[in-house]
């Protein structure tokens, strides 16, 4: 259940939404196939939108960490987890 309520704490919403504009740009900077464009550009375009996708993937990932822990993260463990989720989830690689 404590879990279930990070999915409302702004916070970590704009972190993550943060995170997937990143990953989306990252991609965009790089040599992406037509569907990591079109994501990309989407992502950039509503990475709040993204955001709400990505979440509950990131939470499952850490799903053994305490809230404070979840909360308290860095902005870089917080991108390196939304990469891996955009990666794995999002763009199916």
């Amino acid at each position: 259940m404590e879990l279930f309520a990070l999915r409302a704490d702004s916070d970590l919403q704009d972190k993550i939404a943060v995170a997937v504009a990143i990953a989306a740009y990252a991609k965009l900077s790089g040599t992406p196939s037509a569907d990591e464009a079109a994501w990309a550009k989407n992502a950039i375009a509503d990475p709040g939108s993204m955001s709400r996708v990505v979440i509950n993937a990131v939470l499952a990932a850490n799903k053994t960490e305490s809230v404070a822990t979840i909360q308290g993260a860095s902005d870089a463990v917080i991108q390196t987890t939304v990469d891996a989720v955009i990666d794995g989830l999002v763009l199916g690689g």
